[in-house]
């Protein structure tokens, strides 16, 4: 069975363990910290890692007012740190064809080792 995902413009997205070390780090603050965080790969997009919600700080996080729609991930909520709106967003409900990244998070800032 293959990890790829059709998309309705004939490009694939997949979802894949990370099977690496990644950080996300802002302003010199560890945010998040997962060897278990997936890989979102889609055409066009810098890889995208998703980090459970276990390995994030979201002490540090504040809910943020803005929602998105992806027509292929689903309806996007974000959070925020006081000096950086909107850095991070999750899916709570995503689309059955990305259904993975369901309690995980994503950030713009991302240090992979």
């Amino acid at each position: 069975m293959s990890n790829a995902l059709p998309r309705r413009t004939g490009r694939r997205i997949t979802v894949q363990p990370g099977g690496r070390h990644v950080r996300a780090v802002h302003g010199g603050q560890v945010l998040a910290e997962s060897d278990s965080a997936l890989v979102l790969r889609e055409p066009g997009c810098p890889d995208a890692y998703y980090f459970p919600v276990r390995d994030v700080r979201l002490d540090l996080l504040t809910p943020s007012d803005t929602r998105t729609n992806c027509p292929f991930k689903g309806d996007a909520s974000y959070w925020s740190l006081p000096d950086a709106p909107d850095l991070v967003w999750t899916y709570a409900d995503p689309k059955p064809e990305v259904a993975k990244i369901k309690g995980h998070l994503c950030f713009y800032e991302v240090e992979v080792s």
